[in-house]
């Protein structure tokens, strides 16, 4: 039997994170079949990249943005190299691209608990409320793909992925004006929900077109 996926495939552009997947293609097979060569397990990659950002998320809820933006942006590539290492070893790649998942939005909350912490030490409501919609949006953006993926269908559309998020909120603590990031964040994750919602909604309805007419 079909699943929705299987019936309706709606044309997706590559998003901000396939198309830096496809230009560092070569360089993370490089590294991963290196890193394996050494003994590194790819558990040990995801738990340093969650530790190292908890790290950078305390230098910055203790107002030292430009060290812990450092150590946010530092563990970037960090993160990007444990299913590489796992893919060389030629472990299954579900459970480890599972773990890498829950791992990430730990990584993610816990800049946005740091900059929440920071802001009302500061007694700027304002920029509380932002960093709830920032984190909100974050997780929703996370949930929406994942939801419509148990109902067969993908949802990797939108202006504002994860790795655009970290691109965004790294430099704009390095730079000290973690404001001007957070409000970015807040309103393009946001958008980014809405366009996923939208787009699931589109191919739920091509799908029921399509089955009507069979």
């Amino acid at each position: 039997m079909e699943t929705a996926e299987q019936t309706v495939k709606p044309k997706e552009r590559l998003t901000f994170t396939d198309m830096l997947r496809v230009i560092f293609k070569d360089v993370l097979i490089a590294a991963g079949s290196f890193l394996h060569r050494l003994g590194i397990h790819p558990n040990l990659l995801t738990l340093t990249g969650l530790l190292g950002t908890a790290l950078g998320a305390y230098f910055v809820s203790q107002g030292n943005l430009f060290l812990g933006g450092l150590l946010i942006i530092v563990m970037g590539p960090v993160d990007a190299l444990d299913g590489a290492v796992a893919r060389a070893r030629g472990e299954p790649q579900e459970f480890g691209a599972f773990v890498d998942s829950v791992t990430d939005r730990y990584s993610e909350l816990a800049i946005y608990a740091a900059l929440l912490f920071y802001f009302l030490q500061l007694d700027d409501l304002l920029a509380v409320m932002l960093v709830f919609f920032a984190a909100a949006g974050s997780v929703l953006v996370s949930y929406i793909r994942a939801r419509a993926q148990s109902l067969g269908y993908e949802a990797k559309v939108g202006i504002l992925t994860r790795v655009e998020r970290y691109f965004i909120v790294g430099p704009s603590l390095l730079f000290n004006i973690p404001l001007v990031g957070v409000a970015i964040v807040a309103v393009g994750a946001n958008l980014t929900a809405l366009q996923r919602i939208l787009h699931v909604r589109r191919a739920a309805h091509a799908a029921m077109d399509k089955k009507k007419l069979s």
